[in-house]
Formats: structure tokens, sequence, C-alpha cells
């Protein structure tokens, strides 16, 4: 081969190698993109993931919030969206996003309902317990037309409608005559201090009934069937269809074994001479908003209590709300001359003279919530019977500006000593009647030995048995239909004199 041959051959392979080397550097820089172009790739598509993700996580967390929100108090929402905070993390709730008014919110509803019927019912059967049959059929259907849905309540209020039927008009007795009216004086809390010997011992050993003695007569009471009413429930005040008004008697309506029966408690005044003799020194309000007593310690310090009837009874009917009809509690009766329940009211010169006056009208204001009524027992304390018209009005009037200005209107005057304005067994006609029945009073309340009652057109007069010391230990025969005197009086009590 000659010369120029093999120059032409070299150039040609080394050509072809040139040609050849630029083809796999073409070859490698084109895989080359690729990859870079599949790394790229999958780059932008792992970002879109972690993007969408991590907002459908806070979009979670705020529908989260507003489910909290809207449902104050509900553990559902908290609990269905408790896994999507997890930042790219897998949702597996199916319901995470469902808008409001979806299954959640249904429970949320039912839960309410649910709650709500309960507490519906709660209250229907206290009031029903209290025979007011009534008023727990219509507490109950408070809940609306779906109660319908709720078988307890139906249940319920088939239930409320079965006693009722079965009720009486005055229960076992055949006419409000025969309903006693018993009352108390202020109750011997200490009977070492009231019974000590000392010149006021007497009377109080004649007029006092000790907290024991109450408890157990009540309890007593209570296991005999005895049920509490309102004076109001004895007789009440109607229209008649010609536009007439008159009283007539109540509506009472019991099981057949139960026998209604009125309370009352004169002078809640607690006076000042029954001071370091044993007795709750006034009424105050604890921090229920319940009245209670305050009493003065040998040690001077002053201790809240059940040292009365107020609080006493209220426990008692605390305790058995059967005791109680439809919520009355009992009739207070005030005097004037040493204010009123232990504030010195009727003092102007008083530094806390304003200060006790508003007290006394937020006590008072309290216990006729609570069921507590209230009554005029004069101004002065004195022989009604005896009184002149014009001593039975200024005594009236004073009543009327210090005292019941405080406790609001009423209806019932409470006869000091027990002794009538009037001795008929007729119509009252007597002008001192005429004044204070100008006042507002209707009910008019004495004192005898057994149950009576005058039901006429205009007024009503109610006679009271007093349950003391002297009704016990001298005529033990008259309580014999309430309790049994023997297991209740206490031995400390002496002979009377």
């Amino acid at each position: 081969m000659s010369k120029n041959e093999r120059k032409h051959d070299q150039g040609n392979s080394f050509y072809m190698s040139d040609t050849n080397d630029r083809k796999v550097k073409r070859y490698k820089m084109r895989t080359l993109l690729i990859i870079e172009a599949l790394v790229i790739f999958v780059l932008v598509i792992g970002y879109v993931v972690f993007i969408t993700n991590r907002n459908r996580g806070v979009n979670n967390s705020q529908t989260t919030d507003q489910s909290q929100t809207n449902n104050t108090g509900s553990n559902n929402s908290g609990t269905n969206n408790a896994g999507n905070n997890n930042t790219g993390g897998t949702n597996t709730d199916n319901n995470t996003n469902q808008e409001p008014g979806g299954n959640d919110g249904q429970s949320t509803e039912k839960e309410e309902n649910d709650k709500k019927a309960e507490e519906l019912l709660a209250q229907a059967d206290l009031l029903a317990m209290r025979y007011d049959y009534e008023g727990a059929i219509g507490r109950i259907k408070e809940f609306g037309d779906k109660y319908v849905e709720y078988p307890k309540l139906t249940e319920a209020i088939a239930g409320y409608e079965a006693k009722m039927a079965e009720l009486d008009p005055f229960g076992a007795y055949d006419s409000p005559d025969e309903i006693s009216h018993v009352f108390f004086h202020i109750l011997v809390a200490d009977t070492a201090k009231a019974f000590d010997g000392d010149y006021d011992s007497n009377g109080y050993n004649y007029y006092m009934t000790t907290t024991k003695e109450f408890n157990e007569m009540m309890q007593q009471m209570y296991d005999a069937g005895y049920v509490l009413v309102s004076i109001h429930d004895v007789a009440k005040k109607t229209t008649l269809e010609d536009g007439s008004v008159k009283y007539v008697p109540g509506d009472i309506m019991l099981p057949k074994d139960k026998k209604p029966f009125v309370i009352s408690q004169d002078d809640v005044n607690y006076y000042e001479y029954m001071t370091g003799d044993g007795f709750a020194t006034r009424v105050v309000l604890d921090e229920n908003g319940k009245p209670k007593n305050e009493m003065l310690m040998d040690d001077g310090t002053v201790s809240v209590g059940d040292y009365d009837m107020i609080p006493l009874l209220d426990a008692f009917i605390e305790k058995h709300p059967d005791f109680s009809y439809k919520g009355a509690k009992g009739l207070i009766a005030l005097t004037g001359y040493e204010g009123s329940l232990g504030y010195r009211t009727n003092d102007s010169t008083s530094p806390t003279f304003e200060e006790d006056k508003e007290t006394v009208k937020k006590i008072v204001q309290a216990m006729k919530e609570q069921g507590w009524e209230f009554a005029s027992h004069s101004y002065g304390h004195r022989d009604m019977g005896k009184a002149t018209y014009s001593f039975t009005k200024k005594d009236s009037d004073r009543w009327m500006e210090e005292v019941g200005s405080l406790i609001g209107p009423t209806d019932v005057y409470i006869f000091p000593y027990g002794i009538d304005i009037e001795t008929t067994m007729g119509l009252y006609e007597s002008d001192k009647y005429e004044y204070l029945k100008g006042l507002g009073f209707d009910y008019f309340c004495g004192v005898y030995s057994k149950p009576w009652i005058h039901i006429k057109d205009d007024y009503v007069r109610m006679t009271r048995r007093p349950l003391d010391g002297q009704a016990m230990l001298q005529f033990p025969e008259r309580l014999k239909d309430l309790f049994d005197v023997d297991s209740v009086v206490e031995s400390i009590r002496p002979a009377l004199k």
C-alpha cells in the first residue's frame, strides 16, 4: 500500500474513531439528562404531595377547632379529629371533613336532648313527690313535642296520671273542718339554759318547745301520714260566674291516707329578754341562700346552724319532700315592737337601721321563694279582744309601716295570745274587723284545743293548736291524734308551776 493510501486509511480510522467518541459522549449526556429529568420530576411530585398533605392537615385542624367551638363540651369532635395533626400523615378518618350537621352534629344534639330529658324527669319526679302531678306533667312537656320519642318521659306521665286519678279532696278528711293548724313559739336550742330555774324558766316550760321535741313531732306526724299545706290551700278566694268574689274550701288533692295540716310560728322576733337563755338570736341566709339561725355561744362566738323551726323544717322537708304539699312550708308571724327576724328594725337610732331593713327584705324574699309565708301578729302583742278601735287602728298602722313595709303584702292576721277580736260564732261585725279587712287581712287565726274553721264569703277564721310544754304536760290527751306525747317530751323539763 502506498504511503498516500496508508495516510488515507489512517485518516479514515481517525475520523471514525473521533465520530464514535462523539456518539458515546452524546449518549452519555442524553442519559444524564434523562436521569436529571426523572430526579426533578420525582422531587416536584414529592413537593406537591408534601404541600397537599400539609394543607389538608391545616384544614382539618381548623375544622376541629370550629367543631369544638360550635359544640362546647362535646367530646366527639376532639376524638374524631385526633389523628389529623400529623403533617403529611395519611388521613384514615373518612368523616374528618364532614360538614356541620352531619353525624357528629346529630350525635351531639342527641346527647343534649338526653341530658335535658333526664333533668326534666328529675324535676318532674320532685314535683310529683309533692303531689303536684299536673306540674310534673307540664314540666316534662317543656321538652317539646319530641318527648313522645322518649319512653322514660311517656312512662312517667302515665304514672303521674295514674296517681292523680287516685287522689281525693282533702285526702283522709271529708272537709277542711278536720284540718289542724298547729303552732310554736321560738324553739329551745339549749335546754340547760332555758330550764335553769331562773325567773323566765317556768314561762319557757309552758310556752316553748325544744328543737329535739320539734324534730320528733315532725317525724311522728310524717309517719302517721300528715302532709304540710298552706293556709291558702285550705280555703281560697274565687270569682263566681256573676263576677262576685267569695271564699270557698280549697281543692287540696291528696292520697286517701294523707292528712293535711298547717304550721305556723309566733314571735319570730327573738326578743331581748331571751338573750343567753338557750335560743337563737336571729335569722340569716347561708352561702346557698337558705335561712339559718345565729346563736351566741358560751365563749362569745356566734354559731350559724339549725337552731329554730325555720331551718329545721327546711331540713326535714328536704329529706322528706312528700311531707310538703306543692312545696308548702310554714307561716311566720311577726310583731314589730322589737324589730323583725332578730333585727332591731324598730329603732331608727341604730347605726345599722337602714342596713338591717334591707337585710330583712332580702331574707324574707328568699324565704318566700322557698315556700314560706308571713303574717301579722300585731305590733305590740296586746289583747286585741279588749283593745279599742282606736288602739287597733294605731297598732295596725304602725305594724304596716314598720313590718309590712319589709315583708310585703300579707292577708293573714294571727291574734296575740290567740284572743279573737270578736267572740261571735256568726259573722264579724265590728269596726275593728272592718279596719283590718281594709288593710288587706282576710284570714284570722285564734287558738283552740282542736281543729275549727269558718269559711265565710268575705273572710276565713281558723283556730290553731299549740304544741308547747303546757299542751304536752297538762293536756296530753289533746295531742294523741298527732303524735305520742310520752315519746316526744324531753325528760329535762321540770314540772309546771
